[in-house]
This record gives structure tokens, C-alpha cells and sequence, in this order.
């Protein structure tokens, strides 16, 4: 199955590494042309949501990828990726996917210090490490939205249909629980090899 990562900033070969180890295709999105490959999943990474967005706009990538999210496409969004797909952001009238119907407070334990680490449960995977680095806190969910894993009394991971959102970086700890569980949701999806 082809994973699609989009590499236009942030941390992308993280993702890129650790989901070829679990055997997956990977190759990135930087232009509209490659929107023309076949891919069963997208992986959004964390980074600066506010230059990703106006990046997938300038590239002509925007509209194209928000139209599958839509049509069901399977997606990874970690830390700035929830940023743009959530549906509303605290203190901040900007929405870009708007897909998640989710509530995103932006850096919501502070700048660079305010980073940490943290062993927590996640709904059908178990303990594992989560590593936030500014990170954003989902502070409210609509109805069907599933609350997956809560960190310092927030909520830090959750699954909407076919979009999988956290607040941390798998991508940056060894357990590969989360994206293993990704890929799994992208078979079921009918994802093909």
C-alpha cells in the first residue's frame, strides 16, 4: 500500500522512516503532480501549521487533498497536522481542512520549554510514549468523534471516521504502536498493496 507524506515542511522523514519499517510505500507530496500517483493513506506531520497551509494553497494542494479527506481517505495527522484538520481553533478564526470536528487549543503548554514526555494510555493500542513538543490540546469534540488518549488532563489523540489525530509525535519515540494501528485503518479502508 502507497502512504502518501507531505513534505513540505516539518517533520516528514520521521513518519517516512518509520512506516517503511512497518513495510508500507512511502513518497512525498511537494507539488501537484504528485497528487497524480495512487496513495491509500496521507500522513499530515507536525510542524508550523500556519506555513503548511498557506504552502498547500501557493502549491495548488489544498482543495484536492481536503476533497479526499473527505471522500474517505485515510489520514495521520500529528501535532500541527490536527491543527489543520480541526474544524475550529481557540483564539484564531483560521480553519484550513476543517474536517475534524474538534476544538484545537494552539501551543497549549507553551513555546519550546514547555515541551515534554509523557507514558500514557491510548484506546486500543495501551501504554505508550508520546513526546509533545509545542504542542496543541483538542479542548472540545462533537459528537462521534473518539476521544483515544488524554495527557495532563487533555485530550491528546482522537479518531473521527478515517482521521486519526494526536497532539504528539509518534513519529519521534520507538513504539510504532500508532502507526502500525494507521495502517490498519488504511487496510480496512481497502487500501491495496
Amino acid at each position: 500500500m502507497a502512504i502518501a507524506v507531505l513534505a513540505l515542511q516539518g517533520a516528514f522523514i520521521e513518519h517516512e522512516k518509520r512506516l517503511e519499517s512497518l513495510g508500507a510505500e512511502v513518497f512525498e507530496i511537494r507539488e501537484a503532480a504528485d497528487l497524480a500517483r495512487p496513495f491509500s493513506g496521507l500522513v499530515l506531520p507536525g510542524g508550523e501549521s500556519t506555513v503548511q497551509g498557506k504552502l498547500l494553497l501557493e502549491l495548488g494542494l489544498f482543495d484536492a487533498l481536503k476533497a479526499r479527506i473527505e471522500g474517505g481517505l485515510p489520514v495521520l495527522a500529528t501535532c500541527a497536522g490536527t491543527i489543520l484538520l480541526a474544524s475550529r481553533l481557540e483564539d484564531d478564526p483560521t480553519k484550513w481542512f476543517g474536517t475534524l470536528p474538534v476544538t484545537v487549543h494552539r501551543n497549549a503548554f507553551g513555546r519550546q520549554l514547555g515541551s515534554f514526555r509523557a507514558e500514557e494510555e491510548m484506546k486500543g493500542i495501551g501504554r505508550i510514549p508520546m513526546t509533545f513538543i509545542r504542542a496543541p490540546l483538542i479542548t472540545e469534540t462533537a459528537p462521534g468523534v473518539d476521544i483515544l488518549a488524554r495527557s495532563k488532563g487533555g485530550i491528546c489523540a482522537v479518531r473521527f471516521g478515517n482521521q486519526l489525530a494526536l497532539t504528539f509525535h509518534p513519529e519521534l519515540d520507538p513504539d510504532p504502536a500508532v502507526h502500525r494501528l494507521f495502517l490498519e485503518m488504511v487496510r480496512e479502508s481497502g487500501g491495496k498493496p
